[in-house]
């Protein structure tokens, strides 16, 4: 047995948001309760003074195992992932093989299942080999036990085939993890389209390559009865969308990754790759949209993103650097330092965004404290403030446009299962 006393214990799914002991046995929650005595044979964490959440929920990694592991692998991206404080993380299918099919995802399922120090849910591809051409075997897929299903890093551009994606979704009761993006309007597009990239020289991506491809969603959404997530919501008009949807009671649900509601494309300080993800850093109007969406509760949960890639790669012109950014190990810190510190959001309300809520989206039974569920669980300090310093990371990506920058919120342990992971 396993007893953490004297926490903070901050657990929305149970309403609890004030001090407890938690009892932990046999890898499940046996008690919570004001006084807990220990028994002769547990092992005793005495957590005072610090902050017990149930394990963060991310919705959008990147892994790159199979194929990429150069970037990332599964046990590299796992264990950054726990000292981010996530227990559970979703996966996207854009490896080498795409995980688009029953033996893919097989391969991928044993991979994990050897390696990964946290829970790992393989997301499928909605087409074969992401080609936007003809389905994946979504159905087998499904029956392997996936949650959901993306071809996230691109959309399905044909829309018929989306459509037919979607209601399969609906019937094998997957999520739908839409990435927004008209890829006709990119037009080579590296950043925000305005002022800045002008100055910088270099093309722009406007708001609409965003918002046209969620609001064609949402209405196939509509159509289908599909459960419709939108990853790393960046634009206005993409929030208004989903608050619309919402209020007119469709199962619509949205995400917001840390990089969209801390940084605008103003603060890019030069061509450097590092400030080059998809979609962009965007304006300062967008940015505010964005806090407010997640104020407000149109913006259910905070992901990531994470999208390692080799330090090569990400060297000179955002020209021909690949998208995305890291953000596993440094999410909670930035979310907290920018929601929560600055009043934006309680802490209990930040936890919903980062373990219940996503916890719901996915359909998997994590994000609580409650006696009988899966101990996976967070020990922080909110308190103590640190510099994040890439060259610590556990990822192998070290692609940050955080390097640097002053933050509140440490993650000093995190249980899967009750126990802790070790980053040896």
């Amino acid at each position: 047995m396993l007893l953490i006393k004297n926490g903070f214990v901050v657990d929305p799914a149970t309403e609890r948001n004030g001090r407890y002991d938690i009892l932990i046995d046999d890898g499940c929650i046996l008690n919570v309760d004001t006084n807990i005595d220990p028994d002769c044979n547990c092992e005793i964490i005495d957590a005072g003074g610090m902050y017990v959440m149930p394990g963060f929920v991310d919705l959008h990694e990147h892994f790159r195992e199979p194929g990429y592991t150069y970037k990332e692998t599964v046990k590299t991206g796992s264990l950054a992932a726990a000292r981010g404080g996530f227990t559970s993380v979703f996966v996207m299918p854009n490896t080498r093989p795409v995980t688009d099919s029953e033996e893919s995802c097989r391969m991928l399922m044993d991979i994990i299942k050897r390696d990964a120090c946290i829970n790992v849910f393989p997301v499928g591809a909605m087409t074969k080999g992401q080609e936007g051409k003809e389905l994946s075997d979504i159905e087998a897929m499904a029956d392997l036990g996936i949650k959901a299903v993306s071809e996230d890093g691109k959309s399905v551009m044909d829309s018929s085939l989306c459509r037919k994606a979607m209601k399969i979704a609906k019937d094998k009761g997957l999520a739908v993890f839409a990435h927004c993006e008209d890829i006709n309007l990119v037009e080579g597009g590296v950043m925000n389209k305005g002022k800045r990239a002008d100055e910088l020289g270099l093309p722009g991506i406007s708001n609409a390559v965003e918002d046209i491809i969620a609001a064609r969603d949402i209405f196939l959404a509509k159509e289908t009865g599909a459960r419709l997530h939108l990853c790393h919501v960046s634009t206005k008009d993409s929030v208004k969308m989903v608050e619309l949807a919402k209020k007119e009671g469709l199962n619509v649900t949205a995400e917001a990754c840390p990089h969209h509601f801390t940084l605008s494309d103003e603060d890019i300080p030069c061509d450097d790759a590092c400030y080059k993800m998809n979609p962009p850093l965007r304006s300062k109007e967008d940015v505010k949209a964005i806090i407010e969406g997640i104020k407000n509760g149109t913006i259910e949960a905070i992901s990531t993103d994470h999208a390692p890639h080799g330090e090569e790669e990400k060297r000179g012109s955002m020209k021909n650097a690949p998208f995305g950014i890291v953000g596993s190990e440094t999410a909670f810190s930035l979310a907290y330092t920018e929601l929560v510190d600055k009043g934006v959001i309680t802490l209990y309300e930040l936890v919903k965004c980062m373990s219940v809520n996503p916890a719901r989206i996915a359909g998997i039974d994590r994000g609580s404290l409650k006696p009988g569920k899966a101990a996976d669980f967070v020990i922080a300090d909110i308190d103590t403030s640190y510099t994040i310093d890439k060259n610590t990371f556990l990822s192998k990506g070290k692609n940050t446009p955080f390097e640097g920058r002053r933050v509140k919120g440490i993650i000093k342990k995190t249980f899967v299962a009750g126990k802790e992971v070790i980053y040896d």
